[in-house]
């Protein structure tokens, strides 16, 4: 199973002790992927579609414990993916349909339909804003896996239920943003502590531990890899310079030859050409008296400008 799968599970299987939370939470499912279906007798019947089994059983079960109603369930299969179910959920009586409507604030008296947006009033409360989430993050949400990357979206039909949630999510001190995606508005966070908010809003405490270690894990490699990066680049710096330094020391001892320097400088190059790969410290240290780092790196780069001088004096004769 997908960690989207894992958290979509986690929170099928979470059911509210308060029903103001449990209206929230079934008008999303409703606002996300329901329909009303309307009769030329008169009589309508409120339909959820998902392809997603906790969507499916948190909905029924929801819809049993608040309402004690009975839910018509059928499954079929999808025609153009083989292996995926759709599942229907089909309050047939218009009365029980219309008992839901109105508890969950989505109709419409006015034009005897279903309205666009759930009105606010059933979303007063921090628990029932969370609640709210939790069921359109079930009904049209995913997350990616961590060890990939940090995404967590749902997506919307309309820019006005995307703006409803954007502002719903942002509540929470969130930075949801929205972007439009053929004909659908996505609402989604990308960055990874903001998404380890979400799910501690949506009280997937397990999956939210799960992201937690992952995460953890992902910041340890991170560091270690910076580390290691960087004390590749010193390394290849170091053998770098040290490769430089012998090679002008070579010249040096080739055109004019060590008895015409100084004592230290004559040390410091005789002592770089028997150890080529020693630091700049365990040359000090071999010197007598010992010098410190500070001290061999001016001799060194007083010889690579001697070595210089000599190379630009010999293109001036040619």
């Amino acid at each position: 199973m997908s960690f989207s799968g894992e958290v979509k599970d986690e929170l099928s299987r979470q059911i509210s002790l308060g029903r103001h939370c449990r209206l929230a939470e079934l008008a999303a499912v409703i606002s996300c992927c329901g329909k009303l279906m309307k009769y030329p007798n008169g009589r309508v019947d409120l339909r959820v579609q998902t392809e997603n089994v906790a969507v499916a059983r948190k909905y029924f079960t929801l819809i049993k414990k608040t309402f004690n109603i009975d839910t018509e369930l059928s499954v079929k299969r999808n025609v153009y993916l083989k292996k995926a179910r759709i599942y229907h959920l089909v309050i047939k009586k218009t009365e029980d349909a219309m008992e839901v409507l109105k508890a969950v604030k989505l109709w419409d008296n006015r034009n005897n339909d279903m309205l666009p947006v759930i009105n606010t009033i059933l979303i007063q409360n921090a628990c029932c804003k969370r609640a709210f989430i939790r069921g359109a993050f079930l009904a049209a949400g995913s997350i990616s896996d961590p060890e990939k990357f940090y995404h967590l979206e749902i997506v919307c039909i309309t820019k006005e239920k995307a703006n409803q949630l954007q502002e719903i999510i942002n509540h929470f001190q969130m930075d949801a943003k929205i972007i439009k995606r053929k004909k659908y508005y996505v609402v989604y966070i990308k960055d990874g502590t903001q998404i380890v908010d979400m799910l501690n809003i949506m009280e997937a405490h397990v999956a939210l531990m799960n992201l937690e270690n992952v995460r953890i894990l992902k910041e340890m490699r991170n560091s270690v890899n910076r580390r290691v990066n960087c004390e590749t680049a010193n390394i290849n710096k170091t053998v770098s310079a040290a490769v430089k330094q012998v090679e002008d020391i070579q010249y040096i001892s080739k055109t004019i030859g060590f008895h015409t320097l100084s004592k230290g400088l004559a040390e410091i190059a005789e002592l770089r050409l028997k150890h080529p790969e020693a630091t700049l410290k365990e040359l000090g240290m071999l010197l007598n008296p010992q010098v410190g780092k500070s001290g061999v790196n001016h001799r060194l780069r007083k010889l690579s400008e001697l070595a210089d001088q000599l190379r630009d004096q010999k293109e001036e004769t040619l």
